[in-house]
């Protein structure tokens, strides 16, 4: 008897999401790598840190990607 599919990973995703041990999604900010003399320094150190999504976007983003 056949088995119903599996739902396929979401590569793109999957390349920009990291899963914590604690299940927190974080990713790379954006609009930090070129041009940025136009920006404050707060903004661009700010940058450097990771983002984390918030509990809804990452439920929804972890059927997607596991």
């Amino acid at each position: 008897m056949a088995k119903g599919g599996k739902m396929k990973t979401h590569k793109a995703d999957a390349k920009v999401f990291k899963v914590k041990k604690n299940g927190t999604l974080t990713y790379k900010k954006g609009n930090g790598n070129h041009q940025t003399n136009k920006d404050t320094a707060k903004q661009v150190r700010q940058r450097r840190n990771k983002g984390v999504l918030s509990k809804g976007m990452a439920d929804n983003i972890k059927s997607v990607i596991r």
